[in-house]
């Protein structure tokens, strides 16, 4: 499984396909050098996903990408070109949170039925998750 962690707001801002090349202006120094680093390296700079494995299990992914943002979107496969950037991290030009497979959110406010219909939700976990 993949994961992508972010901040509800940006869901709603964003939806649906999450590229930085939208949102590059936005970014504080460290950021824009971050980027600038990934462009060289790759051409652009990718959205980042952590991929779970036997020795990154998918609760240590979640609880990473919480750090991240309130909402984790968890992906079975990704669309390619997908960049390895790491051990557990990889990058795509694009994501598409319709192609998700759960939803795992903090919020009590969060409208996630509204924006994923298909989506149903178990409450028996924190963070609440939708499948």
């Amino acid at each position: 499984m993949f994961y992508h962690g972010i901040k509800w707001e940006y869901v709603t801002r964003e939806f649906p396909l999450l590229s930085p090349r939208r949102i590059a202006g936005k970014h504080g120094k460290e950021q824009c050098l971050d980027r600038l680093h990934l462009l060289q390296q790759f051409g652009l700079e990718p959205v980042h996903l952590l991929e779970s494995d036997e020795s990154y299990p998918d609760e240590r992914c979640i609880r990473e990408c919480l750090a991240f943002g309130d909402t984790v979107f968890a992906f079975e496969q990704l669309s390619l070109p997908m960049w390895q950037l790491s051990r557990h991290e990889v990058g795509v030009e694009v994501l598409d949170l319709r192609t998700c497979s759960a939803i795992y959110t903090k919020r009590n406010d969060a409208k996630v039925e509204d924006w994923f219909p298909k989506i149903r939700r178990t409450s028996d976990l924190l963070p609440i998750k939708f499948l």
